[in-house]
């Protein structure tokens, strides 16, 4: 059986509003991620205030911001040889538009980078996850206008160039074909829905935005770091078909083109394939498409896939899918396989399946950037966590991706979400748990901040040092 590369990116991954806290400091900006409560998560309906009843789980978070020399130590002592995360652009440019970037912040990161090449770790970069300035929702829109592109590779300009020594693997935008999920027009496109907005015409608007933003990108990387890798990112949940009945075939088909290949095709190809243009056709979605547009498209195309597996799903009918209702992200369920507690299915094949699919239609790298499990751990009294289950979820998933190694795929890396327990996005609690590393604080922001290996921390360990051999 072939062996992961000997270069393999073991690793971990995090995101920036889901960790650093510190929402107000160092001349940071006010996100949408700040405006998330647990009232709020999942909605696409926002009002642009803060509250002064609500808790806001981004404000403090795990104190990242303030712990990360310590964290990283953490990381390292796991043996990590990439470490993902991203830079929220609420700190670099606090208004989204401005004049000059925030100089503290850059520094900052610096400063981050610094402590993980200490320890030879390499920086992978993520440039939006579910965060930009609230100040460009109100000014601009959000993603529904185009005027985002230009000001969005600014920053990005900004960032290849500050840190063309220090990183050599970004992704621009974080699970990007998950806009057409209840929640995520807000969370991924800074979109607040209006009364008589035509949400399909819009969910295609900010997706186009956000590819022409990508593959601007992609080029300015090219020419500012030459031996960089970037794309955007996927969530890569693929249809299983329910029966082999001729129509269930071909709707899971219509399901995988439209949340899946669609995406991939812009992305790694440079163009739109045949069926989402027919699409658009079809709903009479009148679109700001502009020729220059698809040139642009062609010269930016992503250098490997980076993707998110947790679970496989069932076909969701499209034309059905009722923001108003969150169906577009229900779970179906599947009777060959067990789920976590939050529903999502397990299925480590799938990933296999995945690897396989990527790697047959496109031919590039792939790099599954986030795979874990969430759950409620318990902390013991003489304060260990014995997270079996979680040992068993990741080590089913790396023996499907050894497999996938062995079939010939050529994968970079593997990091695990979240290495270190931190804020849900979906629902922003601490109580669900993805982590190596215990941070005693509960769903309210109440606790100690205290970090305490799990079981799981020694078992990645050794599966780190023995190159994934040891599972």
């Amino acid at each position: 059986m072939k062996n992961f590369p000997e270069q393999f990116l073991w690793g971990g991954a995090v995101s920036a509003n889901q960790c650093e806290g510190a929402f107000q400091e160092d001349g940071k900006g006010l996100s949408t991620a700040d405006l998330l409560c647990r009232e709020t998560y999942g909605k696409d309906e926002m009002k642009l205030e803060l509250n002064q009843d609500y808790y806001y789980p981004c404000h403090t978070a795990i104190d990242f911001y303030h712990t990360y020399k310590e964290d990283i130590q953490l990381f390292a002592e796991m043996g990590f040889k990439c470490f993902r995360l991203s830079i929220p652009w609420s700190r670099i440019f606090p208004n989204g538009d401005d004049e000059l970037p925030n100089e503290k912040a850059l520094r900052h990161y610096d400063s981050v980078f610094d402590e993980c090449r200490k320890y030879g770790i390499e920086p992978l970069v993520t440039l939006s996850h579910c965060e930009m300035p609230v100040a460009l929702l109100k000014k601009y829109g959000g993603w529904r206008n185009r005027d985002l592109i230009d000001i969005f590779v600014r920053y990005a300009e900004t960032m290849f160039t500050r840190y063309q020594k220090k990183v050599k693997y970004w992704i621009t935008f974080n699970e990007i074909n998950f806009i057409f999920m209840k929640g995520f027009l807000y969370q991924n496109g800074g979109v607040i829905l209006h009364e008589n907005d035509n949400i399909k015409q819009l969910q295609y608007q900010v997706a186009h935005n956000q590819f022409v933003a990508n593959a601007k990108c992609v080029k300015l990387c090219h020419e500012i770091i030459p031996d960089s890798c970037i794309s955007a990112m996927m969530e890569a949940a693929i249809a299983y078909q329910p029966t082999c009945s001729p129509d269930d075939v071909f709707r899971t088909l219509c399901s995988n083109q439209e949340y899946t290949y669609a995406y991939l095709d812009v992305l790694l190809k440079g163009e739109y394939p045949y069926f989402w243009l027919n699409r658009i056709e079809k709903l009479n979605l009148q679109l700001d498409m502009r020729p220059e547009d698809f040139q642009v498209l062609k010269e930016g195309t992503g250098d490997y896939i980076p993707f998110s597996y947790y679970m496989s799903r069932m076909p969701v009918e499209l034309d059905k899918v009722d923001l108003s209702d969150n169906s577009g992200t229900k779970m179906f369920e599947n009777p060959y396989l067990k789920t976590s507690e939050w529903g999502w299915s397990i299925d480590p094949v799938g990933l296999r399946i995945v690897a396989n699919e990527f790697y047959t239609r496109y031919g590039k790298p792939l790099f599954v950037v986030e795979n874990g499990l969430g759950a409620k751990d318990v902390l013991t009294e003489d304060l260990q966590v014995h997270d079996d289950y979680r040992i068993s979820y990741l080590r089913e998933h790396i023996r499907q991706l050894h497999l996938a190694v062995d079939d010939g795929v050529d994968v970079l890396g593997y990091t695990t979400w979240g290495c270190i327990d931190l804020v849900s996005q979906s629902t922003g609690e601490m109580s669900k748990r993805y982590g190596f590393i215990y941070v005693d604080l509960n769903d309210d922001g109440m606790g100690t901040g205290n970090r305490y290996k799990k079981d799981s921390f020694y078992w990645y360990k050794r599966v780190i040092e023995s190159n994934g051999e040891v599972l």
